[in-house]
This record gives structure tokens, C-alpha cells and sequence, in this order.
């Protein structure tokens, strides 16, 4: 498992620098974090490249890598270099891709600066880049040297990006502690301690990822609101209705929240908590019924599939969740009519 620290960056970082051997060290930011999370953590740092992409899940692809790797090239990186991805999961699932397809792998360490990298994107090992339109559709399981984790970066973002991180929250209380969901959303967004809810969350995230480091079983409880929400994000990724990961996920809670009611006797009463809470903070998420077959059709190709089956992680209460439910293609059309249906 990473080293995972919660504390103030300065401390953090450069006790880990003190640690580690390298020859060289770079930096990946994009146009958001170099402005205003590498203000933040220059000054710890020893010379290094700073390596700057564009941000956006749409430009997580092979050429982003190419221009990550020839950066690698021409400043003669060996396999001993180290790279700090600084940045949410966009930069930590590519740049982590980058650093282990390099020379055979040099070593990296994320310092996640959004909600939803603290809380799960850059928490697990997981590393992949989009292809084709499929959501991390080429990767790796691999875990960094270390995650740095501050809470003084959350102050950086806007309020839809912190909203995109806390469905990450809401669904590790939906699928783990029953306490934590109900106490997390009591205030929506209106929390005080992120740093007890960041510590909890990861607490969570790496119970299961210790126990199925390679997602053979237990682990694809995390997926919950994935299998859905990712091709909801993906079917919107480059038009106008683009949404931020979270919020489609939060749409995906919602749907197999519905799957779950339906195929494993999942309560009305607990179906109704879980709709009403997630449209609450997320009253702005919108879904075609003229765009169901294209998102069905980026279902199929969701990496938990067998046999051509739609497999799912769904809830049997809240705060238990369970695995590999194969669910009929009509059921997902008719978890979207009943996500549309709550929007009117």
C-alpha cells in the first residue's frame, strides 16, 4: 500500500523528498494547478521540470502521454527519476499511466488537490487513460510512493469541482457506514473538519483495496454508481452538456439505487433517502431519454463485463453493498426513465 500522509504539504512533502532517492524529479500540473496549487508547494521543492497538460477527463488520452513521455526524453530522465503528480484524478490516473510505461516504470507520488482525488482517485493504485471514448479504457494497477494529502488545496476550488468530489463520499457511506453517509450529507457541502471526512473516506477505500488489490472480488464495490455513471460521463464528454465525473456518478447512484430496490429487494424508504439526498446537491444533472441507447451502448464496454452481461455492484442496504450482479439491459433502461422521471 502507498504511504498515505494527511498534514500540512510543507511538512509532508518535504519529509518525503528527505526520504526518497532520485536523480530527477518532476512536476505534472495542469493550466488550473499550476496556477494555483504549485504557488503552494514550489518552495519545498528541489530543481525539477515542470511539466504542464490541459486539463479536462477529454484530454486523458494516449496524445497527453506523448507529450508527457517526450518531456521524460529530452531531459534525459533515467529510470531512477521521480515524478509528483500535482493535481486531481485527471493528473494522478495519467500521470501515474506515464510514469510506469516509462523506461519500464520510474517511481511517482500524487498530491491530489481536488476532493475527489483525496478521497478515491488517487487512493488504490489505479492508473489509466481514456481510448476510444471508453473511460480508462488502457491502465495499470500500480501504487504511488506516497499520497500527500492537505486540505489547504480544497480552498483552491470552485464549488462545482468540491461537488464533484463528495459524491466519491456519498458513495463510500452507501456502500460501507451506514453513520457516515447519514452524517456526511446531513449539512450537504457545509462541513467543517474535510480533513476528518478526507481521513475517513480513505480509511474506507483502503479497508477494501487491502483486502482485493487487484479487484477479483470484494474491491468492484467501490464501482457502485460507476457502471452507469461512467458511461453517462463518457456519453456527454464532449458536448455541451459535459459532466464533472462526480456528478455523473451521482447520477449513478441514483439508477442503481433504483437496480438495487429492483433486483435485490432494496427498500423504497432507503431508494427515496438516497434519491432525495443525492438531487439535493446535485439539482442541475440532466439526462435525455433520447440519449439512453448511446450511454446502454458505453455500458458494454465497462471493464467489470462477462459474457456480454451488464455487471453491476449494488446496494442490498445502505452501508452494504455487494458484487457482480448481472443486470438486464431493459432494468438499465428503466433505472434512466426513473432518474428522469425524479426531474420532473
Amino acid at each position: 500500500m502507498s504511504h498515505i500522509v494527511i498534514d500540512h504539504i510543507e511538512t509532508s512533502l518535504k519529509a518525503v523528498l528527505k526520504e526518497t532517492d532520485f536523480t530527477q524529479l518532476a512536476v505534472l500540473v495542469d493550466e488550473n494547478t499550476h496556477a494555483h496549487c504549485y504557488p503552494l508547494v514550489q518552495a519545498f521543492l528541489p530543481e525539477h521540470l515542470l511539466i504542464q497538460i490541459t486539463s479536462g477527463e477529454e484530454n486523458k488520452n494516449l496524445r497527453t502521454c506523448e507529450h508527457i513521455w517526450e518531456q521524460f526524453t529530452t531531459n534525459n530522465f533515467d529510470r531512477k527519476a521521480l515524478l509528483i503528480n500535482l493535481g486531481g484524478g485527471v493528473i494522478g490516473d495519467m500521470g501515474g499511466f506515464c510514469a510506469v510505461t516509462y523506461k519500464r516504470g520510474i517511481r511517482f507520488m500524487n498530491i491530489p488537490t481536488t476532493l475527489l482525488a483525496a478521497v478515491d482517485a488517487n487512493v488504490g493504485g489505479k492508473l489509466g487513460i481514456d481510448f476510444m471514448g471508453f473511460k480508462n479504457h488502457l491502465g495499470f494497477f500500480q501504487e504511488p510512493e506516497s499520497v500527500l494529502i492537505d486540505p489547504v488545496f480544497l480552498k483552491t476550488l470552485a464549488p462545482r469541482e468540491l461537488r464533484s468530489g463528495f459524491a466519491e463520499v456519498i458513495k463510500h457511506g452507501l456502500i460501507a457506514d451506514t453513520d457516515y453517509f447519514e452524517q456526511t450529507t446531513a449539512h450537504g457541502l457545509n462541513i467543517e473538519n474535510w480533513e476528518a471526512v478526507i481521513a475517513h473516506s480513505v480509511e474506507i477505500k483502503n479497508e477494501v483495496v487491502k483486502a482485493d488489490p487487484k479487484e477479483a472480488g470484494l474491491r468492484k464495490i467501490l464501482n457502485f454508481g460507476h457502471t452507469i455513471g461512467h458511461a453517462i460521463e463518457s456519453f456527454y464528454l464532449n458536448t455541451d452538456k459535459k459532466l464533472l465525473h462526480g456528478e455523473a456518478i451521482a447520477a449513478g447512484m441514483i439508477c442503481e439505487a433504483y437496480l438495487s430496490k429492483k433486483l435485490l429487494g432494496f427498500s423504497d424508504e432507503n431508494l427515496l433517502q438516497i434519491s432525495d439526498t443525492i438531487l439535493e446537491i446535485y439539482p442541475e444533472i440532466n439526462i435525455a431519454k433520447e440519449d439512453f441507447s448511446g450511454i446502454i451502448k458505453l455500458m458494454y464496454q465497462d471493464k467489470k463485463n462477462l459474457n456480454n452481461l451488464l455487471n453491476h455492484s449494488l446496494l442490498m442496504d445502505i452501508g452494504k453493498a455487494t458484487y457482480d450482479i448481472a443486470v438486464d439491459e431493459k432494468d438499465v433502461i428503466d433505472s434512466l426513465f426513473y432518474f428522469t422521471k425524479l426531474k420532473h
